[in-house]
């Protein structure tokens, strides 16, 4: 298991992560470089993303990290000329686009065919051969990777029935893959999260376990972010006003999309609880930020106790893609984190 450090990259919560033995999977050179300062084994680190640098990926050379997960014969090609620089063979899993629907928000749907992700089904072989005609590179298996926030399990049982179709087809052609990483986007449920607080890993892993046919002397690894951290964290604001619309009322907080950008960017909703007010009768409310865009609404008619001004609100299952993607926009600080045992 490799935790998708794009999650949550606070160094808290890496090094509690590290401690219960996760490998990491990183995007970029900084979030390597958080992986190791956190404690991750160098040899646990798994290295994606379609744009890598050539110093991103001279850095991972140099620490040892265990594997690239490749998204073109273009990147074959620097990684090949990078490592052979340094005498170095590097350990590749080639990311496969398998063009399927992951029946999820459209910008975090990351296996179809028209998406930038992974390499198309019909040019494999040929990156195939490449790895095998170079010696900078050990194709060690496949990568895959279809969504984010996937709640449902059928698109994992055709990604299952996709990575056997594939395997097996090159296993007859005297190509084994000892590596086999089916990625992550197990969904967890931000309308419950009391609930729900942890997702269906029973089930996740059950479907894998079913469905995926795994070779002798294959690995099977998973890249999990949301579902580890989502439910684990709260954005915690205070009401500056109540605010009499025309048909509606308003509670402008003091948090905005400059904290919690999902809302405004995915049209995403976190549960909203006010955490301080007392009282018995509730109303409903538009709850919005401070920001200057339209945009900066966390929910629309959402049903509260009475809310007065300095009542404290909480938007949930924000653990995951909350802090790590504030901005400064409009001049504002970033958001503090505070952890409790």
């Amino acid at each position: 298991m490799h935790y998708a450090v794009k999650a949550n990259c606070n160094p808290a919560i890496l090094k509690f992560i590290a401690g219960r033995g996760l490998g990491a999977d990183c995007v970029s050179g900084g979030e390597i470089r958080a992986a190791l300062e956190a404690g991750f084994p160098a040899a646990k680190i798994v290295f994606a993303g379609v744009g890598k640098t050539d110093s991103e990926i001279n850095f991972a050379l140099d620490c040892g990290i265990g594997c690239f997960n490749v998204e073109s014969i273009p990147e074959l090609e620097v990684i090949n000329e990078l490592a052979s620089a340094r005498g170095l063979t590097a350990n590749i899993a080639l990311r496969v686009n398998p063009d399927i629907d992951a029946h999820t928000h459209h910008y975090i749907t990351t296996g179809l065919e028209e998406n930038k992700f992974g390499i198309a089904l019909e040019m494999l072989d040929d990156a195939i051969a490449f790895c095998m005609r170079h010696t900078g590179l050990h194709l060690a298996g496949l990568h895959f990777h279809i969504g984010s926030q996937i709640t449902i399990n059928e698109p994992f049982v055709i990604l299952c029935e996709r990575v056997n179709t594939l395997v097996e087809r090159y296993a007859d052609q005297g190509i084994d893959f000892e590596y086999i990483n089916v990625g992550g986007g197990l969904g967890v449920d931000y309308d419950n999260p009391d609930a729900n607080p942890v997702p269906d890993f029973e089930s996740y892993f059950g479907t894998f376990r079913k469905h995926l046919a795994l070779r002798p002397g294959q690995s099977l690894h998973f890249e999990l972010g949301r579902a580890v951290t989502a439910q684990c964290g709260s954005l915690i604001s205070r009401v500056l006003y109540v605010k009499e619309g025309v048909d509606r009322k308003f509670v402008i907080a003091d948090a905005g999309m400059t904290d919690l950008i999902r809302p405004a960017l995915y049209g995403a909703h976190h549960l909203v609880q006010n955490i301080t007010s007392k009282a018995e009768s509730t109303e409903k409310y538009d709850v919005v930020g401070p920001i200057c865009e339209s945009s900066d609404c966390f929910g629309s008619g959402e049903t509260l106790p009475e809310t007065r001004r300095g009542d404290l609100l909480a938007f949930r299952t924000a653990g995951a893609y909350g802090e790590v993607m504030a901005s400064r926009y409009n001049c504002r600080n970033l958001p503090g984190a505070v952890f409790g045992k």
